[in-house]
């Protein structure tokens, strides 16, 4: 029983190693990772390669599918450019088995003291990060170390020694009991550690571990799968693409296995060598097979998971998706992405609000009500829940602040498209300005509509690039356009005062200039925030 203990001690350490190691990387690179996959994915071989890569180096398959999610929800990716990364992520994952299979564990201690050094005694970010991945490394090979030499007792037990016995001989139970054992613990990472670990300890042959591992792989899809349905359309498809993908490898294997196993023999005589060489071999010959159907599979996984009209019509997000909260830097980068998408609604509708003022334009107004009811009303509501909720997690300092300076622009562009409502009702009460207050003012107002959509337009840029000097330009157009407001001001109590104008002419012009106002101080307020604090969400490297 206390060897057992030991086991699934080793196990915990294990896993909180790999989170711990993945967690680092993700820090050091996840931020880029968007990047990335935007320019390598265009062709479904530089999709795997990238695949490939990108998921050993960050050693987190989960923070890839996430980021393709966003991308596919965006319409900036298709599923079948999703389906070929997967194909070299599968390749990706496998670097772990390698990793472990190497005799260093008698260095776990060193690794573990490295990390907490630069981790606890060095103030630059960037190497708290490495050590953080340094100290995640030591402590997945002490687990490996705890796990290896229990197992050498736990297996003299006769169920274990009967049950290790079948699978050595059938390679089916070993399948269920890996997929089974995967979808328990949510970590095909454990699972594969735990039969290197007893592959170390020589209590499994390689027949009854690689049946253990094919398991693994389709074990841990199930997790994703089950997050997946409460998710949109598009996470479900690329869950049951994952899905295929695992259980047509390994039927493409099953009659094959006893001489799969004869070949992976020759790769090594160190037993968890072979177990890592035969969970690597079997990843790559998979994905090569299926890289030339990956349209195939993405045409199976939309007609298995069809997006019904009213789903569509009722999917209000495009970049925000709630797997993102595991990932703060990602969920960020998504947030201001569906900020800019929210604020260009915002920009339409000014335009939307002078054809309804000055053109009598009844189309335009109606758009726009619907525009702020329909659209702009409940994205901001869901973005700021969003917000709200990523900020209950653990985030660094610049990640709180950079979401607190996003939480403030979603007030600040909400509120613009309050104030075009507001016009927009003007118009709707009052019907032809152009009679109502006359040529002058009407060509003034028209300067000041274009002059303000000419600020909003750049401070949303500058959002959107994270631009200082495009958020500079802004500020000095609101200036200007603070000039204008004040001339409009005093020509129309010039025309006022010389009965130009009619006393009830007059409210409604100025009402029209405060509301221009008053979106041009938003514009300005969401251009100076970007000066404050763009250097501040860069990430710092002290």
């Amino acid at each position: 029983m206390i060897k057992a203990f030991q086991v699934l001690g080793g196990l915990a350490l294990f896993l909180f190693g790999v989170r711990l190691l993945s967690g680092g990387l993700e820090k050091l690179a996840g931020h880029r990772l968007q990047e990335w996959l935007a320019r390598m994915t265009d062709k479904a071989l530089k999709g795997a390669l990238f695949g490939a890569v990108a998921t050993a180096l960050i050693q987190s398959s989960s923070l890839l599918m996430v980021t393709m999610i966003g991308f596919i929800n965006a319409n900036l990716m298709t599923l079948e450019q999703a389906i070929g990364v997967m194909l070299g992520q599968e390749i990706g994952t496998t670097i772990t088995a390698q990793i472990i299979a190497f005799k260093v564990g008698f260095l776990s201690y060193l690794f573990i003291a490295l990390g907490m050094v630069l981790m606890e005694f060095i103030s630059n970010r960037t190497w708290q990060r490495v050590g953080e991945a340094v100290l995640g490394f030591g402590v997945l090979f002490l687990g490996m170390q705890i796990m290896s030499g229990a197992l050498k007792e736990v297996a003299y037990a006769p169920v274990v020694k009967e049950w290790l016995a079948i699978m050595g001989q059938r390679y089916l139970p070993g399948i269920l009991a890996g997929a089974i054992a995967t979808a328990i613990v949510q970590s095909s990472s454990a699972v594969t550690g735990l039969v290197v670990a007893m592959g170390i300890s020589q209590v499994i042959t390689l027949p009854g571990a690689i049946a253990l591992i094919l398991g693994a792989n389709i074990g841990t899809c199930v997790t994703g799968f089950i997050a997946s349905l409460r998710l949109s359309h598009a996470s479900r498809r690329a869950s049951i693409a994952q899905i295929l993908i695992n259980v047509l490898g390994v039927m493409m294997f099953l009659p094959f296995l006893d001489p799969f196993a004869a070949l992976v023999e020759r790769t090594s005589s160190y037993l968890p060598r072979q177990i890592a060489n035969a969970h690597t071999l079997f990843n790559i010959t998979v994905s090569a097979v299926l890289l030339p159907f990956v349209g195939s599979i993405a045409r199976i996984s939309e007609r298995l998971v069809p997006a019904k009209a009213e789903e569509e019509k009722a999917v209000l997000t495009k970049y925000i998706d709630d797997q993102q909260y595991r990932f703060p830097d990602i969920a960020l980068g998504a947030a201001i992405q569906e900020l800019f998408r929210v604020g260009e609604t915002t920009l339409e509708m000014i335009e939307l609000s002078r054809r309804a003022l000055l053109e009598e334009d009844a189309e335009a107004a109606q758009r726009v009500i619907e525009m702020e009811y329909e659209l702009v009303n409940p994205l901001c509501a869901r973005l700021e829940s969003f917000l709200n909720e990523l900020m209950r997690g653990d985030l660094t300092e610049r990640q709180e602040r950079r979401a607190v300076h996003v939480k403030e622009l979603v007030s600040d562009i909400e509120r613009v498209s309050d104030l075009t409502e507001d016009m927009v009702q003007i118009a709707m009460r009052e019907g032809d300005l152009r009679e109502v207050l006359g040529a002058g003012p009407i060509a003034e107002l028209n300067g000041l509509f274009q002059q303000t959509h000419r600020v909003y337009t750049l401070a949303l840029r500058a959002v959107r690039d994270q631009d200082r000097e495009m958020a500079q330009l802004a500020c000095s157009l609101e200036n200007e356009m603070d000039r204008m407001y004040w001339q409009a001001r005093e020509n129309e109590d010039k025309r006022l005062g010389e009965g130009k104008i009619s006393p009830r002419a007059a409210p409604i012009y100025m009402e029209l200039l405060r509301g221009l106002e008053r979106i041009s101080d938003h514009a300005d307020s969401i251009g100076f925030s970007v000066i404050r604090d763009t250097a501040r969400w860069a990430p710092q490297a002290g």
